[in-house]
């Protein structure tokens, strides 16, 4: 294992522990969350992500910039 996969299953080990000991509710839910806790940033990106997509829809005047600055990158790193 490297430094960062030990760093990443000692934080998931504690937030486990941490489930488990201190939510209160009953054992089959302290289980659950304890094992899923990790899912909770993945979710916060995925809303993150639809809410910028929305915008671009929402919003024709930020989605035509985000456009630009797209296109723009996207000729600059291919030449």
């Amino acid at each position: 294992m490297t430094g960062w996969e030990v760093v990443a299953a000692v934080v998931y080990v504690a937030g486990v522990a941490w489930g488990l000991l201190a939510i209160d509710a009953r054992p089959a839910a302290r289980v659950g969350l304890a094992l899923l806790w990790p899912l909770g940033p993945l979710a916060f990106v995925l809303v993150v992500a639809i809410l910028l997509a929305a915008s671009l829809v929402a919003f024709p005047m930020f989605g035509v910039g985000v456009l630009v600055t797209v296109a723009g990158l996207w000729f600059a790193l291919a030449c």
